[in-house]
């Protein structure tokens, strides 16, 4: 089995107050640099499950470009078709409460239009040897349309995130063509304009199995924070995924780890519930973790074959 992440590295500067944080206050405090962004995040979480991935995306030439490099290539990530360029990589800067969630953030997003390169490049090669490729909806539009025509091209599994719902919105028509779409209840309350926010776990799935099928998307996954997940597909099916409870360190990347372990669940022939629970699991670990990052695994433990 072979997965293909497409999408942009981010450095992420968090800072967290060491007394009760003060909105608008100096708020004396500890500031970490970590390696970010959503695909990134994808690309380290799936090789920490052991299963390689080929890593698309762009870094700068900067010292920190390096070290992300060097850092994937530790965590089993093939980064031979990133590329460096001026404006390769992004940058977030995130301030967290005492709660550790965030309350406060500003994001630079790197120029990923080089990407289209890669793909008009290598994209036959990529496409043809994935059993799955992994990447952002809301990439920019020539990037979207050149997966999508691959998709089509070698009937490759797509499944995609969201970092900006309301860029999602505008290319609605290619969640009919996702295997599986991956957001959370605030971003799915925005797609689909319906009170997603005070249901509970067991209504919400039947709502999500409603919205699914009027929309002929093949599968889709709410999470829901502290709550689990809910799950549902075209035909009609749908379910709860519950949590696992575990101390809370820092919430950045949960996300993220939980559509890792989803799309490596569907790649590797699991069932939608089985596969929300090895995203539920992945997530946990990351939440455990101030380094927004997880432990390595062996695909076996988590039932996957290579």
């Amino acid at each position: 089995m072979s997965i293909a992440v497409i999408g942009a590295i981010f450095v992420d500067i968090k800072g967290y107050p060491h007394a009760a944080y003060i909105p608008g206050g100096r708020n004396a405090g500890k500031v970490r640099y970590v390696h970010g962004g959503v695909s990134r995040n994808v690309a380290e979480d799936l090789g920490n499950l052991g299963l390689a991935p080929q890593f698309i995306s762009l870094t700068d030439y900067s010292g920190s470009g390096e070290d992300v490099l060097s850092r994937l290539r530790e965590h089993g990530v093939d980064t031979s078709l990133v590329r460096r360029e001026p404006d390769g990589m992004g940058a977030w800067l995130a301030v967290f409460d005492n709660n550790n969630d965030v309350c406060a953030s500003i994001s630079h997003r790197p120029d990923l239009m080089p990407i289209l390169t890669i793909l008009q490049e290598e994209g036959n090669r990529i496409f043809s040897g994935a059993d799955s490729v992994l990447i952002e909806l809301d990439l920019e539009q020539p990037l979207v349309e050149e997966i999508y025509r691959l998709k089509e091209k070698y009937g490759t599994r797509v499944y995609a995130a969201v970092s900006n719902i309301n860029i999602a919105l505008e290319r609605r028509e290619y969640l009919q063509q996702t295997d599986c779409f991956v957001c959370n209840r605030q971003e799915a309350g925005i797609l689909f304009s319906r009170d997603f926010e005070s249901e509970d776990p067991e209504h919400l799935a039947d709502i999500l199995a409603e919205c699914v099928k009027d929309g002929n998307i093949p599968a889709m996954v709410v999470t829901l924070g502290a709550d689990g997940a809910v799950w549902a597909d075209r035909q009609g099916s749908c379910g709860v995924c519950p949590p696992q409870q575990v101390p809370v360190a820092d919430t950045t990347g949960a996300g993220d780890a939980f559509f890792s372990g989803v799309a490596a669940g569907l790649t590797y022939g699991k069932p939608l519930p089985e596969a929300c629970a090895i995203g539920t699991r992945l997530a946990s670990s990351v939440i455990c973790s101030l380094e927004n990052t997880c432990p390595r695994f062996l695909p076996s433990e988590f039932g996957l074959k290579i």
